[in-house]
């Protein structure tokens, strides 16, 4: 009988904000600072970055990439690799940071729904296929994303869960075409903020999440639905937040061994007073590394935005591991030390045995967000000393599906 493979190891990253300009700095890309960026990241033992162009920097008009923008995405990689960074490429931004990034040629007199509009998704689709050709050939790329968290761009471009399905699959084939020529293992995704999770009736749906592309990413943010407030900065609920956005997204996918991965999730003030944000992320990444099937954990971000610039939210200023001035924060300490520790002595996490049964008729999907009664069950178990996984109330009587997952035990919400 043959053993089964190992799974791959814990991967350890940062989103990528530059110290000097935020993302603007792509106006007048400059090497020796982005070399120095780096070099800080690097020093913390993480192994990846994810990384963000913008969309009307790369494609100004619809029929027009500029060769000089994707250039020095390419460059940027190449100097990741350089540092011993693996890189995650997100094409279309879109959005940033409570900044929107639309073309010209998407706007005003010219409007185009960014999702329907079938010119304007021909638009994406040769952008991405253009990113994956010219990424495919460096070792150090880790796949291509379509965007940050696209979800977001609704409000001002409606669209049905239907009409996203089409969207998706368009751009994921798209992405995949272009980096064809790219080494096996090459991963292509896209990524929604929570609202795909616990928005009633957001068109983003758990489906889609857990469904298309290569593998999960979930945004875990402790300021969705008033995480961090409803429940305080410390508590279980906080701390346990990222595992249990892991463990929701298993629920919804179809193949039991698709990998998850914590993409974005971060200590914002004052959600997460800076006393408290060392521990917080010690916390949050022990336990999604708790999880069976996690790909790796991503924190949001490297460099705090500088107070020069204006008009952000405040949390958006104090999200980095380095400050503004590239001094590291003792939440970089805290995070490096964390990892160092599952580099040295890799979690193997048991299956969890017992499952909470979640029953999510349309257009209730907020019972599993933060103050729904799913989510403060499931909380519950898990603080009492239990391991719950999540299964779909459709799913429960499915034998085969159960065993695949190792779990023996179910348990109703209703019950707790």
């Amino acid at each position: 009988m043959s053993t089964p493979p190992a799974p791959a190891p814990l991967r350890f990253g940062v989103n990528y904000t530059p110290r000097r300009g935020w993302f603007h700095s792509w106006h007048d890309f400059d090497e020796a600072h982005a070399r120095e960026d780096l070099a800080q990241i690097a020093e913390l033992g993480l192994d990846h970055i994810r990384v963000f162009h913008l969309w009307p920097l790369l494609q100004p008009n619809r029929t027009l990439i500029r060769a000089a923008a994707v250039d020095q995405l390419v460059r940027l990689v190449d100097l990741a690799g350089e540092a011993g960074l693996d890189v995650m490429v997100d094409g279309v931004q879109g959005h940033l940071s409570s900044f929107d990034f639309y073309p010209e040629w998407t706007r005003s007199w010219h409007h185009r729904n960014v999702f329907t509009d079938p010119d304007a998704i021909e638009a994406q689709v040769r952008l991405l296929t253009a990113l994956g050709r010219a990424l495919a050939g460096h070792p150090h790329l880790i796949g291509l994303q379509l965007g940050n968290e696209l979800n977001n761009l609704v409000e001002h471009n409606p669209v049905t869960p239907e009409q996203v399905d089409h969207y998706l699959d368009t751009l994921l084939a798209a992405a995949r075409d272009g980096l064809s020529g790219a080494a096996p293992g090459r991963l292509v995704t896209h990524s929604a903020y929570d609202a795909a999770w616990y928005g009633d009736d957001h068109p983003f749906t758990p489906e889609a999440s857990a469904r298309k592309g290569d593998l999960t990413t979930v945004h875990p943010w402790v300021f969705s639905a008033n995480c961090a407030g409803r429940y305080g900065p410390r508590s279980p609920q906080v701390r346990h937040l990222s595992e249990y956005g892991v463990e929701l997204a298993k629920a919804y996918a179809v193949d039991v061994d698709r990998l998850v991965w914590v993409q974005e999730t971060g200590a914002p003030e004052p959600h997460i007073p800076a006393a408290d944000a060392p521990e917080f992320a010690r916390s949050t990444v022990l336990n999604a590394a708790g999880c069976t099937g996690l790909w790796g954990v991503t924190w949001w971000c490297s460099h705090d935005v500088d107070r020069s610039l204006a008009d952000y939210p405040e949390l958006e200023y104090t999200l980095g591991l380095f400050d503004s001035s590239g001094r590291a924060k003792p939440i970089a300490t805290a995070l490096a030390t964390t990892v160092a520790e599952l580099r040295a002595t890799p979690p193997a996490p048991e299956p969890r045995a017992t499952a909470l049964i979640l029953d999510c008729a349309p257009g209730t999907r907020s019972v599993s967000g933060p103050g729904g009664a799913y989510f403060e069950t499931w909380m519950r178990l898990r603080t009492e000393g239990a391991r719950p996984a999540v299964v779909l109330a459709e799913r429960a009587d499915d034998a085969g599906y159960l065993k695949a997952r190792g779990i023996t035990e179910l348990v109703r919400a209703a019950e707790g």
